[in-house]
């Protein structure tokens, strides 16, 4: 054989080499890296409720009760926000009484606005159990907001 052939034979193997790696390098190259894990942010919502027709209030608990099965009671925090006509709902006599326990078992917390409630001489007594009060319910809708909170108006 001569010089010139081995020349060739050398060549060729060296292409073949350089175009088999060069093709590994593609597909290393267009395989995503695995994704790491992500840490799963709670999801925060607040809801206003600041009407006095029950069916606004009946809203208002479909939706928390929906949130609250659709994204998991450990993968949200809701809070209900309730002023003006609103409170009404969250008094002894409500109609949606067990419903707004229901929620509550089910996570939800219920913050009822002092100012409303002094302006309607309602005291903490005609008012159902298991309620937080802040002095100013759109304040703490405002303060909800900053932190991050979706907000919702049934």
């Amino acid at each position: 054989m001569s010089q010139f052939s081995n020349y060739g034979r050398n060549v060729a193997a060296a292409l073949v080499l350089l175009v088999s790696s060069l093709g590994q390098a593609s597909v290393m190259a267009q395989t995503p890296a695995p994704a790491k894990a992500q840490a799963i942010q709670k999801s925060k919502v607040v809801f206003q409720v600041s009407d006095g027709e029950s069916r606004k209030w009946e809203l208002a608990l479909n939706n928390v009760k929906n949130v609250i099965k659709d994204l998991g009671k450990d993968n949200v925090e809701v809070e209900i926000v309730a002023y003006g006509p609103g409170i009404d709902m969250f008094k002894f006599e409500t109609p949606v009484a067990s419903r707004i326990d229901e929620v509550i078992k089910m996570g939800a917390h219920v913050v009822i606005c002092e100012n409303t409630m002094r302006a309607q001489k309602i005291s903490k007594s005609d008012m159902l159990d298991n309620l937080d009060y802040v002095e100013a319910g759109v304040s703490q809708l405002i303060r909800r907001q900053q932190q991050g909170y979706a907000y919702i108006r049934p």
